[in-house]
């Protein structure tokens, strides 16, 4: 039996999409044909207990000695040769691709997700590794159309070697929180009565949260009752909190704080609208945006600022609205109007929802990767074969009798 082993810096219970990706790749493959390495953290014992798939926990880097990531590549020399590896699934091309690369009698695939091509291809030194790296790999996987052209433009025409594999939303997005759960939080939150704004971002550059700040005002007089819910953590957190005591909304937000992934969909479930206003930061972009397909799989519609993959994510008037985050009245016209046309703001919901049912499965994504049949979500991901019934709440078959 051939295995493959997932070598990541970023897994849960980390929190972030990176993290995310690698959960959901190893989770929608056959466990005893998948294996991970990944970081040793705080509940990562307990996290990995719950899964069928094994998974290495180690200390990737050296203290002193330096290349630091050497002990990585021992590390996995180690695994592969204790597991009969015939494949290594590489993130975080740069270090985990040296590995891999030295690790010459092994095929590996490289997976890219934007943060990494930027940083290698604007680095002379970094930039030709990159390209070693990739020239030897199986595959080169990326997370969108926007980040292959980017990578073919920076490094190089390897086209018959990139995927396009978009990441999707775990199952738990897609089931119902129990009601009692759901009332429970709003009520902590004293969000009984208001229109409540979502936003599930890295405090950091690039997620716009200036913008939204220095807009929400003139919101607030179109929708008096909005609440806004903060989920992440990031370093950008007391600037971002400085920001909201200046503008006087410090009552208006409710930071949530960095959350287990097993607690994200109920935020989704109770909240009317996502937006998040991704932008270009000196010259980076969303290379995705993971958090619009766990919206979309919650029955959420989404406001997402005009940038990178976002564009592939978020199909414009359909599943949500695109806006240019420099275009004030654009903005608050799309966030106050998707708040007070419930109407309207469903129904972009429900075609997100679907949407992402029939073309944004990871069964049906990593077919173009693994060969997998498509429709095997009933024993890879856990997908109930028939969920009309849980994801709209309409009776299976209540035609006859009514």
């Amino acid at each position: 039996m051939t295995k493959t082993l997932i070598v990541t810096l970023e897994y849960p219970p980390q929190i972030g999409g990176i993290a995310s990706y690698v959960y959901n790749l190893a989770a929608n493959m056959k466990p005893e044909e998948v294996i991970v390495c990944a970081p040793r953290m705080k509940g990562g014992s307990e996290f990995d207990a719950r899964h069928k798939w094994k998974v290495y926990r180690v200390k990737p880097y050296y203290a002193f000695f330096w290349p630091r990531w050497l002990k990585l590549y021992w590390q996995v020399k180690k695994i592969c040769k204790r597991e009969n590896i015939g494949k290594i699934y590489v993130h975080h091309a740069l270090p985990v691709g040296y590995v891999a690369y030295l690790i010459k009698k092994i095929p590996y695939v490289v997976f890219l997700h934007g943060t990494d091509v930027e940083l290698a291809t604007k680095n002379r030194m970094k930039k030709p590794k990159l390209r070693r790296v990739c020239a030897r790999a199986e595959k080169i996987v990326v997370n969108s159309e926007f980040l292959k052209r980017k990578f073919t433009e920076r490094m190089g025409n390897f086209a018959d070697k990139i995927r396009v594999v978009y990441p999707c939303p775990g199952n738990i997005f897609f089931e119902r929180v129990p009601d009692e759960i759901i009332r429970k939080t709003k009520s902590q939150l004293a969000l009984e009565g208001k229109r409540v704004v979502l936003t599930v971002a890295r405090l950091s550059e690039g997620k716009g949260y200036p913008f939204f700040i220095r807009l929400l005002p003139k919101i607030l007089e179109k929708v008096p009752n909005l609440i806004w819910l903060i989920v992440g953590d990031g370093p950008k957190k007391d600037e971002i909190i400085t920001l909201l005591q200046k503008n006087d909304l410090q009552n208006v937000a409710r930071f949530i704080g960095g959350v287990s992934y097993e607690d994200l969909p109920k935020y989704y479930q109770l909240s009317d609208l996502l937006v998040v206003l991704t932008h270009p930061d000196e010259n980076a972009e969303e290379g995705w945006g993971t958090v619009f397909m766990e919206a979309a799989a919650s029955g959420l519609p989404v406001v997402a600022g005009r940038s990178g993959g976002v564009e592939e994510a978020v199909q414009n008037l359909v599943t949500g609205l695109l806006v240019d985050v420099h275009q004030d009245m654009s903005v608050i016209s799309a966030v106050s109007d998707l708040l007070r046309e419930r109407e309207y703001a469903r129904k972009m919901g429900e075609a997100g929802r679907q949407r992402v049912l029939s073309e944004f499965t990871w069964p049906k994504q990593l077919n173009k990767l693994t060969g997998y049949p498509p429709d095997t979500g009933n024993k890879l991901t856990g997908y109930p074969p028939d969920t009309g019934n849980k994801l709209t709440g309409y009776p299976p078959d209540t035609g006859n009798k009514l």
